[in-house]
């Protein structure tokens, strides 16, 4: 607060409206139009190759188990499944959404908005016990004069309710300038997304009118004015019963037909609306067979493109769900001891010979225990299946003559 401002008492305001950028503002105002500008999300995400992508991550995030951990003494883990919270990101979320149903709304939310939410229920001991994504188009974001944030939700009957920080489940793609609010890919890409809605339309267009060519009949002489408006219309219903028909035009009177329209394979239309699926793919950082683009796809960078959707696109997607799970619904003095983390060790296991020969290295080299194995399997442990093998090789030089059963050099 300024001087001035002490002399004359007045006050900063309470809070600081965050500017957003999601679609529901910008469809207000009605940017909608013009590359470069802004675009409908609505839109955007009804192209096959954005569908396809913000499908592939949220499915398959929503798939993989999202499991709440507890650390153990030895630097281990446990499954902390006596816990609230297992069970809302486990099984189910609320009363009505399962928690594969939750998750895919938020991660889905959070690729076409740049922001998710999801209103959190605590028990008296401070657990949470349930979460319910919200409609990112109603939530309005506010800072405090303290620093933390408040949260205005507009609902369907015209009210509003506030929620503070501590009550709300905020997921970020990309935080802005202000470090609040995330940025939608959509909007930051959408030249790209503009580019590819264009295309579409004019694609319909073509077929809405069975891709016939525009031009015009040229003739080499001028009609009579006296008879030019009966010659033009009895040429027009010439044309029309023969388009109805057969589809072919034939005329008289020298008649010569010059196109207005460049053709789709010289204008390279096809070529380009498959570059503008790639730079989609690029914009979500899914790899385009992954997306259905198979046309330079082989056996084996489809098989390298899968795991490179697990490394490149979902670790880093689980990472940014996982930190911000742990720093709003597990309190400080919790998060020593719990951590939600995602299992993705499914996913890259690759096919059953592959996953034997990983399992029978392990075991080989004493790092893995049948149990353990028979664990990722999904088979129940046996008696003695905890053991762990060591090689014999394997032993210091020292020891090496003692452990051979013969006499070291002394």
């Amino acid at each position: 607060m300024s001087f001035l401002d002490r002399i004359l008492r007045r006050s900063k305001p309470a809070e600081t409206r965050i500017a957003s950028s999601d679609p529901y503002l910008a469809e207000w105002f009605g940017l909608t139009g013009g590359l470069g500008s802004y675009v409908d999300a609505e839109r955007a995400t009804g192209l096959s190759t954005a569908h396809a992508c913000i499908s592939i991550v949220s499915q398959a995030l929503s798939a993989v188990p999202l499991n709440l951990y507890r650390r153990t003494g030895n630097g281990g883990r446990e499954r902390a499944t006596d816990h609230p919270l297992y069970g809302a990101l486990h099984d189910i979320a609320n009363p009505t959404q399962t928690a594969f149903e939750a998750r895919e709304m938020l991660i889905a939310s959070l690729l076409i908005t740049g922001n998710a939410y999801a209103v959190l229920e605590w028990n008296g001991r401070g657990q949470v016990t349930a979460l319910t994504p919200l409609d990112p188009g109603s939530v309005a974001v506010e800072r405090l004069e303290s620093g933390r944030l408040r949260y205005r939700v507009s609902s369907r009957t015209g009210g509003v309710r506030i929620y503070l920080q501590d009550e709300i489940l905020h997921l970020r793609y990309r935080l802005g300038r202000e470090g609040v609010m995330g940025l939608s890919p959509i909007q930051l890409a959408r030249e790209t997304f503009n580019l590819a809605l264009t295309q579409q339309d004019t694609a319909g267009r073509q077929a809405g009118k069975s891709f016939r060519p525009e031009g015009a009949l040229v003739f080499p002489n001028m009609l009579p004015q006296d008879k030019k408006d009966a010659a033009l219309e009895r040429l027009r219903t010439k044309i029309e019963a023969q388009n109805t028909t057969s589809g072919v035009l034939v005329l008289d009177g020298g008649a010569e037909w010059r196109s207005f329209s460049m053709s789709a394979k010289d204008a390279e239309f096809l070529d380009s609306r498959k570059l503008t699926n790639l730079d989609i793919c690029r914009v979500f950082g899914v790899p385009p067979t992954v997306a259905g683009i198979t046309d330079n796809a082989t056996y084996s960078n489809t098989d390298q493109e899968s795991r490179a959707l697990v490394v490149r696109c979902l670790a880093p997607m689980a990472k940014r769900i996982e930190q911000a799970m742990n720093a709003a619904m597990l309190p400080p003095e919790a998060r020593k001891s719990l951590f939600v983390e995602h299992d993705l060790a499914g996913l890259l296991r690759g096919d059953l010979k592959a996953r034997y020969e990983a399992y029978r290295i392990g075991r080989e080299w004493g790092w893995l225990s049948p149990n353990e194995i028979r664990g990722w399997e999904n088979m129940p442990e046996i008696e003695g299946g905890d053991e762990y093998l060591s090689p014999l090789n394997m032993v210091p030089l020292d020891e090496r003559g003692t452990s051979a059963g013969g006499g070291g050099v002394e």
